[in-house]
């Protein structure tokens, strides 16, 4: 009993920490998205409570994801916002089949360079856009139209006295400095005080103390005025191309992106690892929701999910709980978040944006597998900017499905048996990334608490996305206490293949 009380202590706790974080987020990736707020912290809503009962990642926290904002605002903006509720609930259905076809691990086989090249394009947009929010502006749908628009946003600013916009935007910018002084400078004892929340709390502070004459945030008086329901006229005009590419582009990318969440969430704790298929059930389930209740898509997410686990949290009830507050606030006090001025959401955006781009990442991908990787994010950044996000992907996929068709007819052979009270793995042939749904299953069925060998003699070369596959089990595992050896390929191999067995060992040491 002691045991219960002391774990929902501290997922009670963790809750108020991820409420905190999740308030400003879900307005904003509203504000960003093009539609009203009401649907951010409906999305915020459903994410804490249905899919944190449902969900395979026990820790992970759902809602709202900024990296979905530049396809849905492109979207609304091309079809409306009507149309988003049947594409929700079409995007729900897809990832509740992908959960029962159990192929969640195969969203683990995208390259890595793609999935991050594919986040820093979203980070670039979001920034170009909300620059003009910062100056109470309408942002436009593309980043070049966005970069054109600048001129014309900042010339707003002057004129006879203090104008909207200049106010606006001192507004932001204090929201933007209060955030990076409260992160880099904060007080041990208030650690778990998120930076979005004072950001946010300066600029209301600052907007209704002078009565600035900016915008702000809308809510309904109600949530159930904010609820839209699905029309029929919705789903008629559904089945048009553009229609149907979008919806298996925000199918594809809130489920990877949600996965690979948990796999970064999983590297966080010690305690129950992610079910992929059933988390992707769970998401399923949420996003169907969101469409009949008129919410954004939803994915799991890191900000909230590290938060999380940053403030203590054990088990599920956290993420339950933090929905529930969500919840409470707009039943109980809907007229606080009118006060809310839109430039500070936007300050917090900028630097969601800013995180999403993580140059840490290129650095990675150069010092352990080279320039092709890198050109491989620099090409899927550079056409989600200049072009869309549809084609960055898709070249970036292309291009790195390009960079093992040398390799592909020779096969990867996964063999493992248990020897004197250890398991050998052995791994023969090439490994990419076609191979890591393989090498995932094989790797994540080992008995726990054994030794493990990893044997590469025999392998001929190692792509980087089965590379980092193998690096995070190897972390995890050696987090977690499990005795491994890694035994690298013979010296003839792939000049590659030395140095990132080196690493590997380096990692267990």
């Amino acid at each position: 009993m002691t045991n219960n009380s002391s774990a929902f202590s501290r997922d009670f706790a963790s809750s108020l920490v991820v409420f905190l974080v999740a308030i400003p987020l879900c307005l904003g990736i509203a504000i960003a998205s093009g539609v009203p707020a009401a649907m951010g912290l409906i999305s915020g809503i459903i994410g804490g409570i249905v899919v944190g009962l449902l969900a395979g990642s026990p820790l992970q926290v759902s809602g709202p994801a900024a990296g979905l904002a530049v396809i849905v605002f492109g979207f609304v903006e091309q079809h409306g916002v009507a149309m988003l509720a049947p594409v929700l609930l079409v995007v729900g259905l897809l990832q509740i089949l992908a959960g029962f076809l159990r192929i969640g691990s195969w969203f683990r086989a995208i390259s890595p360079a793609v999935v991050h090249g594919m986040l820093a394009g979203i980070g670039i947009l979001i920034i170009l856009g909300q620059i003009h929010v910062l100056m109470d502006a309408k942002p436009a749908a593309g980043g070049i139209e966005n970069v054109a628009a600048i001129n014309e946003s900042v010339g707003r600013l002057w004129g006879n006295g203090l104008t909207s916009e200049a106010a606006a935007l001192m507004v932001g910018l204090i929201s933007l400095l209060a955030v990076v002084c409260w992160e880099k400078c904060r007080p041990q004892s208030l650690n778990l005080v998120p930076g979005a929340l004072i950001g946010v709390t300066a600029g209301t502070i600052l907007a209704a103390a002078f009565e600035l004459p900016i915008a702000r945030v809308e809510v309904p008086a109600s949530l159930l005025d904010g609820l839209s329901l699905p029309t029929i006229e919705s789903f008629i005009q559904f089945p048009q191309p553009s229609i149907i590419l979008a919806t298996l582009m925000i199918a594809v990318i809130a489920s990877a992106e949600t996965l690979l969440s948990a796999a970064a969430v999983d590297r966080m704790h010690d305690g129950v690892r992610t079910k992929f298929n059933k988390e992707l059930f769970a998401q399923g389930i949420g996003n169907s929701l969101c469409g009949l209740l008129g919410g954004l898509p939803i994915t799991g997410v890191i900000v909230r999910s590290s938060a999380n686990i940053q403030a203590g949290a054990s088990t599920r009830t956290s993420a339950i709980l933090h929905g529930m507050w969500i919840l409470g606030l707009v039943a109980l006090a809907p007229g606080l978040l009118t006060t809310v001025p839109l430039t500070a959401l936007a300050a917090v955006l900028l630097l969601t944006g800013w995180r999403l781009i993580s140059l840490r990442h290129v650095r990675h991908l150069f010092e352990h597998h080279g320039l092709v990787p890198v050109g491989i994010w620099l090409t899927t950044v550079a056409m989600i900017v200049l072009e869309d996000l549809l084609v960055g992907v898709v070249l970036g996929l292309a291009l790195s499905i390009l960079e093992i068709v040398p390799y592909l007819r020779r096969k990867l052979a996964i063999r493992h048996a248990e020897i004197d009270e250890e398991i050998h793995v052995r791994l023969d042939g090439a490994a990419t990334c076609k191979d890591v749904p393989a090498l995932l299953n094989t790797l994540e069925q080992l008995p726990e608490g054994r030794k493990v060998r990893i044997l590469g003699e025999d392998l001929h070369y190692m792509d980087h996305t089965s590379a980092e596959t193998i690096s995070d089990w190897l972390q995890r595992e050696a987090k977690s206490g499990r005795a491994i050896e890694v035994h690298p390929p013979r010296v003839e191999r792939h000049p590659r293949l030395k140095p990132l067995f080196q690493r590997f060992s380096a990692e267990v040491a």
